[in-house]
């Protein structure tokens, strides 16, 4: 077997969307899952970002023994051995070091020398290994570096103990001719090359994110890193997805394999975009709703002959028509819980089992099948509340009919204490916002209101993100109920309560 290596770094670039950020818990839930794909390397966070980064850093090293869990640091001893300590109960771990390579990057951020950066590089390498063996350096903007500079400084790293040498394509710039020339040419010109693995980590800005990693791979870089549903920050990243399968799909032309179990794509790529509140847009490949679909009487007639006619790979092998266990309202609390840990939620109480067993019964009332989607909701939904206490929903009385102006009355909880407003608006879930602000007086800007449906039929759970900004900072709501504007009226309160009481967590890239 000729391996490829998966490197998935949702939970630490991924979550550097605006809007993106991740509990501990959800952070533990979505590693499992990757875990359960059996994903190479689950890069778990920038733990030197904030204590709350930390804390979740080594939640994850905790709970993860089937694949190594990653910590990123810049090239600086404090954040090296907070990493180190983040990752230390981990079964299997790695530190990912970096520092910018590039001149603009030296010049005009680092205010640093060639040489400064070199031996910056080399010290933080050899610091990690203080920690791990397993060591990742990576030439921050690889792309737009000098490749003189960059063959000495992978040298030195390397030379100094990095395992794994990653070039990563920081701001998209590339295309995949010259992204290609640029691994061969590492591989070729560098003495010690054959010492490390070559990585590559590439930006979405141009659209060339998946093309340039693919095109590296055939240049021989042996470890991808992506993300699910090509979350990250700017345009995202290359979608774990979609790399996984061209290579297994395209076997004639990479020759590679990997240990990745692609059955369990789908149902984290659906666990992600509910987490994070980012949907996956329906024409999205392999994981989008529309993937699969054929609408064309020529491609329906093709594929009811033969499949392989328009399908170049299987919908089961991605995990469309697989793990989808459907529970109602005559499904037993052990079959609720057994779905429930698969999807990689689990209960700390019994208390909280039932508390969650009665959500899933009072929503079994109100939708007749209910799916993994939403499942995965009503945990998400749970947790939100139990992590935002300060403001609770209630009571919600809407009233809208043709020719009059739609009106809200809302009753919610702020630290225990209930406060009830009457409001009008454009709509009903217009005067719900602006009842539920009349109460709490946040004074925000709704930059985003999206409305997805979490599964099919008319009584689908209606998942709504909501995306607020206040002083600079951008807050993500979300909420979900088979009542559209209950879920909206959630999914306000949801991002309020992070204007509230926010979470301790400083961007990475702020710091």
């Amino acid at each position: 077997m000729n391996p490829l290596i998966i490197f998935d770094t949702t939970l630490r670039d991924g979550e550097q969307s605006p809007g993106a950020s991740m509990t501990k818990e959800e952070k533990v839930r979505i590693a499992k899952s990757l875990e359960r794909m059996r994903v190479d390397v689950i890069e778990a966070g920038f733990p030197i970002a904030s204590p709350g980064d930390f804390e979740a850093v080594r939640a994850v090293a905790r709970a993860v023994k089937g694949s190594v869990v990653c910590g990123l640091a810049r090239a600086a001893d404090a954040d090296i051995d907070r990493a180190g300590e983040a990752l230390k109960e981990a079964a299997a771990c790695r530190i990912h070091t970096f520092i910018a390579t590039s001149p603009i990057h030296m010049q005009m951020k680092l205010r640093m020398t060639p040489d400064q950066v070199v031996e910056r590089a080399i010290a933080a390498v050899q610091r990690a290994r203080r920690w791990t063996d397993d060591v990742e350096f990576s030439a921050e903007d690889a792309g737009r570096s000098e490749l003189d500079f960059l063959c000495r400084i992978v040298e030195a790293a390397i030379k100094a103990g990095a395992k794994t040498i990653n070039i990563p394509d920081t701001v998209g710039y590339n295309v995949p001719d010259q992204f290609a020339h640029t691994i061969r040419s590492l591989i070729e010109r560098v003495p010690n090359a054959d010492q490390a693995v070559f990585s590559v980590h590439c930006h979405n800005d141009l659209g060339l994110a998946v093309a340039n990693s693919l095109a590296a791979v055939l240049a021989g870089a042996r470890q991808v890193e992506c993300t699910i549903n090509g979350l990250g920050e700017r345009a995202g990243n290359a979608s774990l997805e979609e790399i996984v399968m061209a290579v297994r799909t395209r076997h004639d032309i990479f020759q590679l394999e990997t240990r990745l179990d692609t059955t369990q794509i789908v149902p984290t790529s659906r666990l992600v975009a509910n987490i994070t509140g980012f949907p996956v847009q329906p024409n999205k490949a392999i994981v989008g709703a529309n993937a699969f679909a054929h609408e064309s009487g020529i491609h329906q007639d093709g594929v009811l002959k033969h499949r392989e006619t328009y399908e170049i790979m299987r919908a089961e092998d991605v995990g469309w028509s697989t793990n989808r266990m459907v529970l109602g309202k005559h499904s037993g609390r052990n079959a609720f819980r057994t779905r429930l840990e698969e999807l990689g939620a689990s209960f700390a109480s019994e208390e909280e089992l039932n508390a969650a067993f009665a959500r899933f019964k009072e929503l079994a009332d109100k939708k007749h099948e209910i799916y993994d989607e939403d499942l995965q909701a009503l945990v998400t939904d749970a947790n939100l509340a139990a992590e935002n206490e300060r403001a609770q929903l209630r009571y919600l009385r809407v009233c809208s009919e043709t020719g009059e102006t739609p009106c809200a009355h809302i009753t919610l909880t702020l630290d225990g204490e209930e406060r009830s407003a009457t409001a009008e608006g454009g709509g009903p879930v217009d005067a719900s916002f602006k009842a539920i602000e009349s109460i709490l007086q946040t004074d925000t800007d709704l930059l985003l209101y999206s409305v997805n449906n979490i599964t099919s039929g008319t009584d689908a759970q209606g998942e709504v993100t909501v995306r607020i900004a206040k002083d600079g900072r951008i807050f993500n709501g979300q909420g979900a109920d088979t009542d559209i504007v209950i879920a909206s009226a959630k999914a306000y309160i949801n991002a309020l309560n992070k204007i509230l009481q926010p979470t301790e967590r400083a961007h990475p890239q702020l710091l």
